[in-house]
């Protein structure tokens, strides 16, 4: 198990620190006339900065994925959302002044995942239908419509509707088939993330051009949370070491709650 924590810490590290580089990159494209413009991605993409923040989300991911495979969800979307903390402290590289109540975040941040980690467990998820994986499969392309049909309203909107689709990255990667290469090529899961994933980074980009990006931010990390959590509770047999529910709750709560107050760091570079 120690070593799925460790992945799972390395997906944090690596997502804090992209997000610095994207931000900006994002900041520094122009933005479109309205509504969300898939050409967004092609733009970025021409900042340098931009592709080595997505070279650290592929490792990021990689890491996840492992950390997926061998940890409640609770945990590992809790991790994720640290990442915060880590974009934090790496913004101080561009001039960026941490405060005594970011500082305290960060602390709590990190006190919330050692929580977690006491009362964690090693996981295999249970075996969920063929339903399932086509129905996570559904719900990526009903949310980015959803999304699409929400790019002219501010950001905020946006960043939920992203972070919905990194929650379903998480639950696609949780479950999807490793049996063998067919199996793995044939998982509507498989698309599930790739599609879901390709989504998230163009409805976050978008809400990281139009203002009020602590908020949208802030809703992403809820949407990336607390549905794959409960899911993974309630559907996919994720649970605690035994006497230890309460201490995953608070690890949850606190960890999840001081990544909030570090929302602003989503705009690093504005």
């Amino acid at each position: 198990m120690w070593w799925g924590l460790l992945c799972a810490l390395v997906a944090a590290v690596a997502y804090g620190v992209a997000s610095v580089f994207q931000a900006v990159a994002a900041r520094a494209v122009a933005a479109g006339d309205g509504g969300v413009d898939p050409r967004l991605l092609v733009r970025v993409f021409r900042q340098w900065r931009y592709v080595l923040g997505t070279g650290l989300d592929v490792l990021g991911f990689l890491a996840q994925l492992v950390a997926l495979r061998v940890l409640p969800l609770f945990v590992v979307q809790a991790a994720l959302a640290a990442s915060l903390a880590v974009t934090a402290v790496a913004a101080m590289a561009i001039g960026t002044r941490l405060h005594a109540r970011e500082w305290t975040a960060v602390v709590l941040v990190c006190a919330g995942l050692a929580l977690l980690g006491a009362s964690a467990q090693s996981e295999g998820s249970e075996p969920v239908g063929l339903a399932f994986h086509v129905g996570l499969l559904v719900a990526t392309g009903v949310v980015g419509a959803v999304g699409m049909a929400a790019g002219r309203l501010r950001g905020t909107a946006l960043g939920l509707v992203a972070g919905l689709e990194f929650a379903l990255v998480a639950l696609a990667g949780r479950i999807v088939s490793t049996s063998s290469v067919g199996a793995f090529f044939a998982d509507p899961a498989l698309y599930a993330v790739a599609v879901a994933g390709a989504l998230g980074m163009l409805f976050y980009a978008s809400a990281l051009q139009r203002g009020g990006v602590t908020t949208a931010t802030a809703l992403m990390v809820v949407g990336e949370t607390v549905l794959p959590s409960l899911i993974g509770v309630f559907a996919l047999g994720d649970a605690t070491r035994a006497g230890f529910g309460w201490v995953a709750v608070a690890g949850f709560a606190v960890a999840v709650a001081a990544a909030l107050a570090l929302a602003r760091f989503g705009e690093v570079g504005s």
